[in-house]
């Protein structure tokens, strides 16, 4: 399986392989990244939406991850992928937003990575 994770900071690559070793190791879950809305169009565009989650942060500078997940559900058919965001903000409007424009789920930094793994097998089972 794999995520495409979208988040600005650098930081984030480094906190998923670590905490996502396990897996990696064994060949359960592959992961991809980009640091701006606009790269994970051209990384879905250039590899054939072969993500098939994608993990967006909500606050990015240029296109924000409300505006990439509104692309991702109009645009991208077959079949769009699911889409998990992931904000610093838990507040009601970015997930009512989110939720209106079709995210699959809606995470909260500091993310939990116990309760993403449990999420990750619940979507994909």
């Amino acid at each position: 399986m794999k995520i495409l994770v979208v988040d600005d900071e650098m930081d984030v690559k480094d906190l998923f392989l670590q905490r996502f070793r396990k897996e990696i190791k064994n060949d359960e879950i592959q992961f991809a990244f980009a640091f701006s809305g606009e790269d994970a169009i051209k990384y879905m565009n250039e590899n054939e939406h072969e993500a098939v989650l994608i993990l967006s942060d909500i606050n990015m500078p240029g296109m924000s991850g409300l505006q990439l997940l509104q692309v991702i559900k109009e645009k991208y058919e077959k079949p769009p992928p699911l889409v998990m965001m992931i904000t610093a903000y838990g507040d009601d409007e970015n997930y009512t937003q989110a939720m209106k424009l079709g995210a699959d789920d809606f995470l909260t930094k500091p993310l939990d990575f116990t309760n993403l793994k449990e999420k990750l097998k619940t979507h994909l089972a």
